[in-house]
């Protein structure tokens, strides 16, 4: 194996795809998979890799800072993605510790753990630390986040997201940690936690259930394909600048409600139903606190540079997505009953 890539948070939405895409592309890596399984940590995202040699999975939580810097004294890495973070922002609201803890604490522990295993040579070595648009805060109706922006997070998730982000980079300006950032809009795609509003909706169509939307529904979000995302990430992680931050945008903004109209018309279609049928199921509920109006990323430096840009067409990844929620039932009522956790005892508790 000529390197030795851990991936934090492999076990989750964007993470499961982006341990799929450096597993089955670059065989010579060996590919960790850090994950606490927490709620939204599924193994059955994996289970077409679990077995491949270059993959191997360990169960651990990043706040705990012996546990991981031994991790990094056994194995070594020549490079770090770390993904695992709490990214729910109604969960940060009712519970702010768990984020100020996992996105802050746990980022801290894996850059003093890099800075003292890479501090004799870190020529070869790359921190890549994936966040959110979310830090930048909120726009008006023009305009776009550049990588210059200023950061302005309004809920406890993004300024858990926020102070990370500045950790990082203070861990590159005073120790010369070979860092790299990127910030990303909202992710849609199969194996997403279905308390987030696309899988969320998907859901509850299914079972004629309320569609819960804040507020009118004119907030408006830039929506990126999640493999799309991973693809991205691998271009970044390999070449990237160090040092640099990187937009990574689908430039496809919806307001909530007119997606999760366009949403119900196709599942309509897909379920053989009158069109009208599931727009009968919308209901408007009292606005998240501190809500932001409008996310919209300018990737153009990403493009420029490294050649990066969407290449799935948002109607065409929307089909897709709802195919795959559609044609993985079982996925979806595992993670609803929580029989998911059983995939780790059957997989890994006895090994």
């Amino acid at each position: 194996m000529k390197k030795k890539i851990l991936i934090t948070g492999g076990a989750g939405f964007i993470g499961s795809h982006v341990i799929r895409l450096f597993v089955n592309k670059y065989p010579n890596y060996e590919i960790i998979n850090l994950d606490a399984l927490t709620y939204a940590g599924n193994l059955e995202n994996l289970c077409d890799v679990d077995s491949k040699p270059n993959y191997s999975f360990i169960k651990g939580d990043i706040t705990d800072l012996e546990f991981v810097t031994n991790l990094f004294n056994k194995y070594k890495f020549d490079g770090v993605l770390h993904l695992a973070a709490e990214s729910h922002v109604d969960r940060s609201i009712s519970d702010p510790l768990a984020f100020i803890n996992t996105n802050i604490l746990g980022t801290v522990n894996l850059l003093n753990a890099a800075k003292e295993v890479w501090k004799d040579e870190m020529s070869d070595k790359k921190f890549y630390h994936i966040s959110t648009d979310e830090v930048y805060g909120s726009l008006g109706i023009t305009g776009k986040f550049t990588e210059t922006t200023s950061y302005d997070p309004r809920s406890p998730y993004s300024a858990s997201k926020a102070s990370s982000d500045h950790l990082v980079r203070a861990y590159f300006h005073t120790y010369k940690l070979p860092v790299v950032i990127s910030n990303c809009s909202n992710n849609y795609g199969a194996n997403q936690f279905p308390e987030k509003l696309i899988p969320l909706v998907i859901n509850n169509i299914k079972h004629s259930k309320t569609l819960p939307i804040y507020g009118k529904g004119d907030n408006i979000r830039d929506w990126l394909f999640v493999e799309d995302h991973a693809l991205a990430i691998d271009k970044i992680y390999h070449e990237g600048k160090v040092g640099e931050t990187y937009n990574i945008g689908g430039n496809n903004e919806w307001t909530n409600i007119d997606l999760v109209k366009k949403l119900c018309d196709i599942m309509d279609k897909k379920l053989d139903q009158a069109i009208g049928t599931s727009q009968k199921l919308i209901s408007f509920v009292k606005d998240r606190a501190g809500h932001d109006m409008r996310y919209a990323i300018d990737a153009s430096k990403i493009e420029k540079e490294l050649g990066w840009k969407p290449s799935i067409k948002f109607e065409e990844g929307f089909e897709q997505t709802i195919d795959w929620y559609l044609e993985n039932t079982e996925w979806s009522d595992h993670i609803l009953s929580g029989d998911y956790e059983k995939y780790y005892e059957k997989q890994y508790k006895n090994r």
